[in-house]
């Protein structure tokens, strides 16, 4: 009796591909298999078709001689040739593994992990930042055990395997006609098991510690900003490789400046008689004190610019400025003298304009409460 075609019998065509095949058997393996049909000869014998059939067509090689020679081509690679069909259980794993976290095929998963990553967060000052700086920082982290090299195990002593999963690192659960893989609960997922634990580590692999490290800041970081220090992080289990070290950067208030960017920003106090007749003062910067001319009759709340006087970032790009926020003071304090001059310098006002912006303002609170 000849076999029906394997792509007629799964319900797919020729140019499936490999995933859409692994779909369509799912489903109609899931139909028919007999763990759900008990005594129901005609689906044993459905199942057992589908079974053969992905088992060609799931295989790149088998299923490029099948398409090629037809059955024979298979049969003669020694395919799956009509043999016994496996549990539930081994579909499931194979499968339907992937919905439960099981592997393909209930294969070994690697007990060698890479180790987490850390973090570290610094506190730089903004002269710091703006300039780089090298610090020493100190990590508690997980390091690989020395005596033990990280296995676990007791120098001269090595990891047997589990008895309880085989070293497979997983045990199937049966429920029904499903099966759900756990981690070994007797190895915690290694497939290997300590008889004689390192007494340095107590069979963990690691031990915790305190580093010490220098890092090297660059010029321009900013608050937000992040330094990776590969492999600086948790030692992995089982001589795993070591997860990475993020240093953290924060820039502290700084007492005179604000930054934004490649800009930097500061509040100005100049004398009321400085601010009316013009003059010349110090301005600090982060490279030193620059000379800056007012212009007479500055207003409060004016900005002056000084270019190249702010930040040059981590990332590049041209150097920012400096931007200076003149506020003009009230004097306080005044002597007699002093109260006497201020009073016959307000007098010689009247009916003058010496105001800029007070008859504006005026005009604007005159209009406000006529539409009242």
């Amino acid at each position: 009796m000849s076999k029906r075609d394997y792509y007629e019998i799964l319900g797919v065509g020729k140019d499936t591909d490999a995933k859409d095949i692994k779909k369509a058997y799912r489903k109609m393996a899931m139909k028919h298999h007999p763990d759900r049909n008990p005594g129901d000869k005609e689906a044993e014998a459905k199942f057992k078709e589908l079974s053969e059939a992905y088992e060609v067509l799931s295989d790149d090689q088998k299923r490029g001689a099948y398409d090629q020679y037809g059955h024979e081509g298979v049969n003669s690679q020694g395919g799956f040739g009509g043999g016994q069909h496996g549990s539930f259980s081994d579909i499931f794993g194979d499968v339907f593994g992937d919905i439960f976290g099981g592997g393909g095929g209930g294969g070994r998963r690697s007990s060698v992990q890479r180790g987490s990553d850390l973090r570290y967060d610094l506190e730089l000052s903004l002269e710091e930042a703006v300039r780089g700086v090298e610090r020493r920082i100190q990590v508690p982290t997980l390091v690989s055990c020395k005596p033990c090299s990280g296995s676990g195990a007791k120098a001269g002593s090595s990891p047997v395997t589990c008895t309880t999963c085989g070293g497979v690192g997983q045990v199937r659960m049966q429920q029904g006609f499903f099966s759900v893989q756990q981690a070994c609960p007797a190895c915690h997922g290694r497939g290997k098991q300590i008889k004689d634990p390192c007494t340095s580590c107590n069979g963990q692999g690691v031990n915790r510690e305190t580093k010490t490290l220098n890092v090297k800041i660059p010029s321009g970081v900013d608050t937000g900003d992040r330094i990776r220090l590969s492999g600086e992080g948790e030692a992995g289990p089982n001589g795993g490789p070591a997860g990475d070290l993020f240093v953290q950067v924060h820039v502290a208030k700084h007492a005179i400046f604000e930054r934004d960017g490649a800009n930097l920003y500061c509040e100005m106090p100049i004398s009321f008689a400085d601010a009316a007749l013009g003059g010349e003062l110090d301005v600090p910067t982060l490279s030193g004190r620059v000379k800056l001319k007012i212009p007479g009759e500055t207003q409060s709340g004016k900005l002056f610019r000084l270019r190249g006087k702010g930040v040059k970032q981590v990332r590049g790009g041209a150097q920012g400025d400096l931007i200076c926020r003149v506020v003009v003071e009230t004097p306080v304090n005044l002597n007699g003298k002093q109260r006497d001059l201020l009073v016959e310098f307000q007098a010689s006002l009247e009916g003058k304009k010496h105001s800029p912006k007070e008859r504006s303002w005026f005009d604007g609170v005159k209009k406000f409460f006529e539409e009242m």
